[in-house]
């Protein structure tokens, strides 16, 4: 009861010092880690009916919009082609809004927005968390890592660990050759650029569990699918049984 009593006391004292602020706007809020309203109605969250494979959103209902299965609704890309990934969510369209979020936590130092993405992405990911072995980020290559400092990635995969109760490692999953920025690339060249960068730590995935495992692997944005894809090829590859993506934003066409 006296260390309740002490924590509500030091959390006002911090509040009424440091108050909470809108992850958007920068307005005072009433709870931490959120957004204001204005911030709120700004962005656009994905939800039913979309893509049962890649998670993309339909616009109209599925049965105009997407291909009937026998188990689920899949888009004509999935439908083609299906990725290497077993299954993708996002929690947000990738647009101006949502894009401003992210530029500030990769670039800008904003890593105080790490709960408010990472839970965003919990809720994005609920059919994705039961049965789960392991939480894999997309890795930085040691070049970018070291000028960036941090790998956005790896700190949401952290705080989604700490939501799901799920291990998550850092290392086991390699980025060994530095490659160009992929913006403004198209999905041929993202592909060529990626291929081979990737790489497993054999001892690391032994100790893990890797293979046969059920993985699910956090990035930040989804755009063609060539990094996740090149991850998910080499875990694959390595024994893992199941790759599922989580990723804050992706891209709409």
């Amino acid at each position: 009861m006296a260390l309740a009593f002490l924590r509500s006391a030091l959390r006002v004292g911090v509040d009424a010092i440091l108050p909470p602020r809108c992850g958007g706007c920068g307005d005072i809020t009433d709870t931490t880690h959120a957004v204001c309203s204005d911030c709120w109605a700004g962005l656009r969250f994905i939800t039913a009916p979309h893509c049962a494979c890649c998670g993309y959103p339909f616009e109209l209902d599925t049965a105009e919009t997407g291909i009937e299965t026998r188990d689920a609704t899949l888009c004509g890309p999935c439908h083609q082609k299906p990725p290497a990934f077993d299954r993708a969510r996002s929690a947000l369209v990738y647009d101006d809004h949502s894009r401003d979020y992210l530029l500030r936590f990769k670039h800008a130092d904003r890593t105080d927005l790490t709960p408010l993405l990472a839970r965003w992405m919990f809720q994005a990911g609920q059919d994705m968390w039961d049965g789960a072995d392991l939480i894999l980020p997309v890795p930085l290559h040691r070049r970018r890592l070291l000028t960036r400092r941090y790998n956005q990635s790896g700190l949401l995969a952290q705080k989604l660990s700490r939501h799901t109760g799920i291990v998550w490692d850092g290392l086991v999953l390699r980025r060994d050759r530095y490659t160009r920025s992929l913006g403004g690339l198209g999905p041929s060249s993202r592909k060529r650029e990626v291929g081979g960068a990737f790489n497993i730590d054999e001892a690391r995935a032994h100790r893990l569990g890797l293979a046969g495992a059920n993985i699910v692997l956090v990035d930040d944005v989804l755009t063609t699918g060539a990094t996740a894809n090149a991850c998910v090829r080499i875990l694959k590859r390595a024994g893992a049984m199941q790759v599922n993506l989580i990723t804050v934003a992706r891209v709409v066409r």
